[in-house]
């Protein structure tokens, strides 16, 4: 809840400093995606996909198990699922796109250049800072994950330059991975392809 908290006040921190700098709302990415609600289906089910991957085969490959010691308290805990909901669509699919690449895409790119290179470094360097962010709460495995997260979320968002398909599906991953622990599916799928 505290990083989702964070994530909202940093957000709303880079829409201030977006109006103040005279930012352009588009130097973000926030612009219409090519093929509208398509692209968001497209992305909603891609993120849903990606965390399955994530648990059932990439996790397990690296060593890691399939339990989130740090959100397992919300296992069948129907009181607090809602609001947890409430807080990785708007905190993680939101605020952490807004922070992590358009922010970052936008200054790293504006320090960087239009160099050939760029995109790749500005790729790089923001997933790594996105998986230190995450470890300080869900430790090792968790950044590791966030490495993984935010390589093919920038990559995605350095190719299409519109960050609402990579909110929706950032937003239906941690969806994904709140249910699979509420609803005590981690160990099935994370041993579902691999028996480590």
């Amino acid at each position: 809840m505290i990083l989702a908290a964070g994530n909202l006040a940093g957000a709303a921190l880079v829409l201030i400093w977006a109006w103040v700098s005279g930012t352009r709302w588009s130097d973000l990415g926030l612009v219409r995606p090519p093929h509208g609600s398509i692209d968001l289906a497209i992305a909603l089910v891609a993120g849903v996909f990606f965390k399955i991957v994530m648990k059932a085969l990439v996790m397990p490959l690296l060593g890691f198990g399939a339990i989130n010691s740090t959100y397992h308290y919300l296992s069948g805990n129907t009181a607090a699922l809602l609001v947890t909901l409430l807080w990785v669509i708007v905190g993680g699919g939101f605020g952490e796109e807004l922070i992590w690449r358009g922010f970052l895409f936008e200054r790293l790119g504006a320090f960087l250049g239009p160099r050939e290179h760029a995109k790749l470094v500005i790729v790089v360097v923001s997933s790594i800072l996105f998986a230190l962010a995450h470890l300080w709460d869900q430790g090792v495995p968790g950044a590791v994950q966030a490495t993984f997260t935010g390589l093919a979320f920038g990559t995605v968002y350095a190719r299409i330059r519109t960050i609402w398909p990579v909110m929706v599906a950032h937003a239906a991953f941690d969806v994904a991975a709140v249910l699979m622990i509420y609803w005590n599916l981690e160990e099935p799928i994370g041993h579902l392809l691999l028996r480590l």
